[in-house]
């Protein structure tokens, strides 16, 4: 008869187990509570099948080979009850479950071992066998008697518990969903339109006619150079301060006027003078930041004659100078920012700057074949989005916002990662925060603060803060700040389009209200994802589409009427 059969065993273990029940019990004092304050009412009848469940399921059983063994077992029964009362100690509360599921496979284990005859009674035969321990303990441990519900737990998808969870899973659920959906668009649009790629892809013919746009880019570096005359001729002191405020004010206004006026004069591409548009808004930022600073530092320098204490973020040896070498660097350094000298690294990886230009030619091609393939065949097969049916123009800006999306990161990624990580790295330009991670913005303004580091940092430097010290309330130097930007987006949109109706300018001081709500929302609900959702809602899902649409139309309006 096995060991585990006998009565002597079962009353060893019972009397065990009233020992366990006594210090679980008062090991449970605790954790009998749950979260709301009331004590877990639970009957001593389910504490004793929880105890004796407990020290069952613990390989407290050996046996004995010979009558040798036997003996010295029954002479050290006092040290193996205290062993026994160790080991069958009831585990309860929030690793509960772990401890028995962990049991239950060790035992599940050792019983196929059993039964295949490698258990440790080593006794192949199938009647005379010893049982081991480990079978005894899948006797007693998940008995139909033992508590299945241990502790308080939430569903994974409650509130409670949706942000402790990883959701690894249903990313990748969106990822497979994302490819099927746009596989179909794509099946979709060669069925109906076939290959739209053109031969004059990349380059046409039409292209030659706007040689005089690209002789207005060049003629542009002139203006940096009159700027440092002019610098020169007040360092030493041959003209006074208002003429130097007076002649940087010519410099920077010829810098926008003089590209807007033969861009309108010229019946040029749309894609060229915004081009030409962006190169004359860069230049007249870095102008305004040259003519800025260099006035500050004038300052600086008149403070330290008076012997005044020089500010912190200056260095000790701060003095105001004039060179040629500095405004060079900086008119072709990735910064719209002028300072004396920049953050440098040691040497240009060559190799790295090869493979970014491969990415910059691929990601340029798949923004064009976007285009072309699917962007272009929807706007013209659209209508006013602001005349006609609401639902056929909400349909098509729907259908616009996600080939416009694709389109919106791969420039994002080709020119604030791509080029200017580019230039950054043949310049040697050390401090390349170009962008953050402005895809978690909570707010609005947190975006604007975070997606183009660099016109960030110039509208903070030379319009937010001097409005601030010059006595401006905060919320109007803001308006300040979203206004000079819609007077640039404007200009960047309006002027190679020939058509001056504000859509880019409303678009941009539309984004002062919204400002206003996603930070009223984030105050109100604690919880990032409302004004993330709002972003991206207003922003790239129905902003863009429709100034897409506005803008495209408006266009084709002025083509018919000029015909």
């Amino acid at each position: 008869m096995a060991i585990m059969e006998s009565p002597e065993i079962v009353v060893a273990a019972t009397a065990t187990t009233t020992t366990t029940i006594s210090s679980a019990e008062n090991k449970e004092e605790n954790s009998n509570y749950d979260r709301s304050g009331s004590l877990r009412r639970r009957t001593a009848s389910s504490v004793v099948v929880e105890a004796v469940a407990a020290a069952a399921a613990k390989d407290v059983v050996k046996t004995p080979e010979s009558d040798s063994d036997l003996d010295s077992s029954s002479k050290g029964n006092s040290t193996d009850d205290n062993e026994e009362r160790s080991r069958s100690k009831l585990v309860y509360g929030s690793s509960g479950g772990v401890e028995l599921v962990r049991e239950l496979s060790n035992a599940k284990d050792d019983k196929d071992k059993v039964g295949s005859g490698e258990g440790r009674g080593g006794g192949g035969g199938s009647g005379g066998g010893v049982e081991s321990s480990s079978s005894s303990s899948w006797k007693f441990a998940y008995r139909p008697s033992a508590p299945a519900h241990r502790r308080i737990k939430e569903s994974p998808l409650s509130s409670d518990a949706i942000f402790k969870q990883s959701h690894a899973g249903l990313f990748n659920l969106c990822i497979v969903v994302l490819v099927a959906v746009n596989g179909r668009l794509i099946i979709e649009n060669l069925m109906k339109y076939g290959w739209l790629i053109k031969s004059g892809f990349w380059f046409s013919s039409r292209s030659l006619g706007d040689w005089p746009l690209l002789m207005c880019c060049l003629s542009l570096l002139v203006l940096p150079l009159a700027s440092f005359f002019v610098e020169k001729l007040v360092q030493k002191k041959y003209i006074s301060e208002p003429v130097v405020v007076i002649l940087h004010i010519i410099i920077s206004t010829t810098a926008i006027l003089y590209p807007v006026v033969v861009i309108l004069r010229c019946d040029s591409v749309v894609l060229s003078g915004v081009n030409l548009m962006l190169c004359a808004c860069v230049v007249w930022l870095k102008l305004i930041s040259y003519a800025h600073t260099n006035y500050d530092m004038r300052a600086v320098a008149k403070s330290l004659e008076k012997g005044e204490v020089l500010p912190n973020y200056l260095n000790t040896d701060f003095s105001y100078d004039v060179s040629f070498k500095s405004l060079a660097y900086f008119m072709v350094a990735p910064t719209l920012c002028y300072q004396l000298s920049y953050p440098r690294t040691a040497y240009i990886r060559k190799g790295w700057v090869v493979t970014q230009l491969i990415k910059l030619v691929i990601f340029t091609g798949f923004m064009g074949f976007i285009i072309e393939q699917y962007i272009n065949p929807i706007v013209q097969n659209s209508q006013h989005p602001l005349k006609g049916n609401l639902l056929y123009a909400i349909e098509r800006v729907l259908k616009l916002s996600v080939p416009n999306l694709y389109v919106w990161l791969c420039m994002f990624y080709c020119v604030f990662h791509l080029w200017l990580n580019i230039l950054a790295e043949i310049l040697c330009f050390g401090d390349r925060e170009f962008y953050k991670d402005w895809w978690n913005a909570k707010t609005i303004d947190e975006y604007w603060r975070m997606w183009n580091m660099p016109v960030h940092k110039w509208m903070v430097r030379h319009i937010y803060f001097p409005c601030l010290r010059n006595g401006l309330p905060k919320g109007v130097a803001i308006l300040i700040v979203f206004l000079v930007s819609a007077i640039f987006h404007e200009l960047c949109i309006a002027v190679p389009c020939h058509i001056f109706k504000f859509w880019a300018f409303i678009g941009i001081m539309f984004q002062v209200p919204l400002v206003v709500l996603t930070n009223f929302l984030q105050a109100k609900f604690k919880n990032s994802m409302v004004g993330n959702m709002i972003f991206w809602c207003f922003f790239c899902i129905l902003g863009q589409p429709m100034c897409v649409l506005l803008y495209y139309h408006d266009l084709m309006n002025r083509k018919g009427n000029s015909t």
